[in-house]
């Protein structure tokens, strides 16, 4: 008679006896996934750990389903934990993801020989970070058996020490049934847990699967790499079989800048009811003929890589027979420099290493870094003093890719937020909610901060390097942005007009007599080549005629976009 009633108070106690347990192990998985991650990362790793958590908690029967589980949670917590300390490290030690360029091509470009260096230099801080996750490891295998005992009640009262590894012959285990709710809950979970992982953005961050594409991925881009120095080899030979010429005696410098994600209605330079370019519109004052601004600037793209391939493939990225900007500069003579505060493998392999020299300044990919345009420029003034009697300069800026707020530093103030202004008045007669004119304050003040970049650039071709050169600098945008303009809606877009309005601007400190109906003409990004290369003063064998908007012989051809455009002229 007292044996079903014990086994009934153990029933009882089965919910809490497993509540600490579980509490403690999502403690330690949090403090080593916040080392790692930020917002709401953290809660989308921790919903990735959960079907271990729920398992631990689920009633078994057997001892050796048991044992193994343990060893299933330890190593799902510990597998998470590992991914946090390395996260860590790698933001602490080079302020860069692991999946960002810098890491992805160290890894790719190491052998045996250099990891092993390596560790001999970092070997305090690998053994500092060992003995952290080894402890957390205990401790991950102790909370993994606490309470077992306690919930145990073994048939013809076994004694507790069979328990958990008994001799032979002890009465099977049998752990106390918990409640119903208890149940519930621990299904709820793995439930949830199921729906994280069916769901690709959210599994591809579980510490198995992104390491294991990571370790592909380094693979992957060291193979590459050996197609991609082909390629780039043949494009340089491709460049020298066309034979190009300079045109113009005498030391030459042209700076192109290629900015992101700005759409030429939020520019004061374009009659936008914000002073998003004072600096901009201040050059524009103090050399009016010398500063072209295009006012009709489209991109035929709406995302960064294939734009910027139709720029420096000459609106021909998929052709065999096309030549990329670079190399036909270079094989002209000119020296090539590409900067970029963008960290993207693609288009560091596709083009800036075709340069002769290479400056990346970011270190973490996609939206969540926090890297200013503003510091290249220290890059753009040691190109500029550079001795090389020709130089193209290439300029890559983030401009106002999304997020909004990481484009301008934090110590600045935005003058767009405190005051109902003409900008603010027509966003709300237009019904648009309050969150996309939130956006649209900190898209402003990115400009702002923007203006700031691409006028220092400007400042500095103009009086750095030889005064008696020829200069040239040409600032476009690889694609707009929509931010409320057309749609309650924030970001990259193919499917409206703003995705495709740019900002181009033209200076030059020499000017032919006739440069007064340029600033009318409409202009296409992917026929940017052709006018670059006039400012190169290029000419070799498969020229095409009518596409460099500066030449008198130019020929305007609408692009197919795959959106309604009212005018080409608007």
């Amino acid at each position: 008679m007292n044996a079903p009633s014990s086994a009934g108070r153990t029933g009882r106690s089965a919910a809490p006896a497993r509540s600490w347990p579980l509490i403690a192990l999502a403690a330690i998985a949090i403090g080593f996934v916040v080392l790692g991650h930020d917002g709401r990362r953290v809660a989308q790793m921790l919903v990735l750990l959960l079907p271990a958590l729920a398992w631990m908690a689920w009633p078994v029967r057997s001892t050796a389903v048991h044992r193994a589980r343990r060893v299933a949670v330890l190593a799902a917590v510990m597998a998470f934990a590992a991914d946090g300390v390395v996260r860590a490290y790698l933001l602490d030690t080079y302020q860069s993801a692991p999946d960002g360029a810098v890491v992805l091509g160290a890894l790719a470009n190491t052998n045996a020989r250099e990891s092993g260096e390596y560790l001999q230099m970092h070997w305090r801080t690998a053994a500092l970070w060992c003995a952290v996750l080894g402890a957390a490891g205990y401790a991950v295998w102790r909370l993994t058996t606490y309470g077992r005992r306690r919930r145990i009640a073994t048939a013809a009262g076994a004694p507790r020490g069979a328990i958990d590894g008994g001799a032979a012959g002890t009465p099977p285990e049998i752990e106390a049934a918990p409640h119903r709710a208890w149940l519930a809950l621990l299904l709820l979970a793995f439930a949830f847990g199921a729906l994280a992982h069916a769901s690709k953005p959210w599994r591809r961050l579980h510490p198995v699967v992104f390491w294991t594409q990571w370790a592909d991925d380094a693979r992957d881009l060291r193979t590459a790499w050996a197609d991609q120095q082909r390629m780039r080899d043949a494009a340089l030979q491709h460049a020298h079989a066309a034979a190009p010429q300079v045109m113009r005696a005498g030391p030459s410098t042209v700076v192109l800048v290629i900015t992101d994600s700005i759409n030429r209605d939020n520019l004061g330079l374009y009659g936008y009811g914000r002073n998003t370019t004072p600096r901009l519109a201040a050059a524009q004052r103090r050399e009016p003929q010398q500063m072209t601004v295009l006012r009709h600037a489209w991109s035929v793209d709406a995302s960064t890589l294939p734009a910027m391939a139709n720029m420096m493939r000459f609106g021909q990225p998929t052709a065999a027979d096309a030549q990329h900007l670079l190399p036909l500069a270079r094989a002209a003579g000119y020296k090539v420099w590409w900067m970029s505060n963008h960290d993207d493998v693609a288009i560091e392999q596709q083009h800036a290493r075709l340069a002769d020299e290479v400056e990346i300044v970011n270190r973490v990919p996609g939206r969540a870094s926090a890297s200013l345009d503003g510091e290249l420029l220290d890059c753009v003034q040691e190109a500029l003093e550079d001795p090389a009697e020709r130089k193209l300069i290439v300029v890559h800026l983030l401009g106002a890719h999304p997020h909004y707020r990481l484009r301008f530093p934090g110590t600045q103030e935005n003058p767009f937020d405190d005051t109902v202004d003409a900008v603010e008045s027509g966003l709300i007669a237009q019904g648009r909610p309050a969150w996309v004119r939130r956006f649209r304050q900190d898209y402003d003040n990115a400009l702002l901060y923007h203006d700031f970049v691409v006028a220092e650039t400007l400042q500095l071709t103009r009086t750095v390097g030889r005064l008696a050169e020829y200069r040239a600098w040409f600032y476009v945008s690889d694609h707009g942005q929509e931010v409320g303009h057309g749609s309650d809606h924030v970001g990259h877009s193919p499917s409206t007009a703003s995705g495709y309005r740019i900002p181009a601007i033209v200076w030059r400190n020499q000017l032919p007599a006739d440069e007064a109906s340029v600033s009318e003409r409409p202009f296409r990004a992917d026929w940017l080549g052709w006018t670059v290369a006039d400012l190169l003063a290029l000419q070799w064998k498969g020229q095409v005629a009518g596409r460099d908007v500066l030449a008198d012989d130019y020929r305007w051809e609408a692009p197919v976009l795959p959106v309604k455009v009212r005018s080409y002229l608007d």
